[in-house]
């Protein structure tokens, strides 16, 4: 099995368009955020198993894959992980074997998939998620116990960063990101996709298969808004801080508190609230 190379990274799709400024229409191309199918296949034991779709952008799909293993808990160290591969099945168009994606795992068997709390069909926005299932994450995660401090200065120099990095977007404004920074405001990862959650499972998924978690020491910036879904993959990727450029939910906000994750929401300029863990977030002149 292929160990954890990939290709074709599809990130934007063009299209023909009529442009139109008040009267004035041109015929032009523009770059849009490129949008496919991808499915998640396990294989143990001799038996495969299709477990989630999701719409995603092309790229880091074996990233995405591994984060969303390991946010679902499904696997929970990279050694469960035996490799990684696109799809190579003859019988399926060769267009579509990069949007199916096999992860082998280590184990003999398949994983008792049933008991898990969640149905793996999602799409390209969050979703709906049920105060039930922060009793179900306590199963398996635990608090945050991270003594990184950050400063308010610091923080609102993020999204500017973030941006400049976001290659893609500044082509076809299209796309969410996920932004992972050290706490002197160091980008050390940035990843980009339709879907908000995508971007953090492909940031998620670099950390797990580079062997880097938890995520100690770090502060992690969404481009949208900050959903429970996106809390719980920072506190089971040990991320201490969650910064959003909009809103969080207020489930979101539950979760922060119940595992002492600090969240900050309308990160913009100047600007930020913070809904959870402020004793991590301190003034410049303050910070050690």
């Amino acid at each position: 099995m292929q160990e954890f190379e990939e290709a074709r990274p599809g990130l934007t799709t063009s299209a023909r368009i009529l442009a139109c400024d008040g009267e004035q229409t041109r015929e032009t191309v523009d770059d849009l955020a490129t949008e496919e199918p991808l499915e998640v296949r396990l294989i143990a034991g001799g038996q495969t198993r299709s477990l989630a779709v999701t719409m995603r952008t092309p790229g880091n799909d074996f990233e995405l894959a591994a984060g969303f293993l390991l946010s679902e808990g499904i696997v929970h160290r990279r050694e469960e992980i035996a490799g990684i591969s696109y799809c190579i099945d003859p019988q399926i168009d060769a267009e579509q074997r990069y949007n199916i994606v096999n992860v082998q795992l280590a184990s003999d068997a398949l994983p008792a998939l049933e008991r898990l709390e969640r149905h793996f069909t999602v799409n390209s926005a969050c979703g709906v998620c049920g105060k039930a299932n922060i009793e179900a994450l306590q199963t398996r995660a635990t608090p945050i116990d991270d003594p990184v401090r950050i400063s308010l200065e610091l923080v609102s120099q993020l999204p500017e960063k973030m941006l400049q990095a976001q290659r893609v977007f500044e082509s076809t404004g299209g796309l969410h990101a996920s932004a992972l920074f050290d706490a002197n405001g160091t980008l050390l990862a940035l990843r980009e996709d339709v879907g908000r959650h995508n971007a953090l499972d492909k940031i998620v998924g670099w950390a797990l298969l580079n062997k880097s978690l938890p995520l100690r020491g770090c502060a992690l910036l969404v481009s949208g808004r900050a959903s429970y879904e996106l809390a719980q993959k920072c506190i089971v990727a040990g991320i201490p801080i969650l910064c959003a450029v909009s809103a969080p939910s207020s489930l979101a906000v539950d979760l922060a508190r119940c595992f002492g994750l600090t969240l900050l929401g309308f990160v913009r300029g100047s600007r930020a609230n913070i809904y959870a863990g402020r004793e991590r977030v301190v003034s410049a002149d303050a910070r050690p």
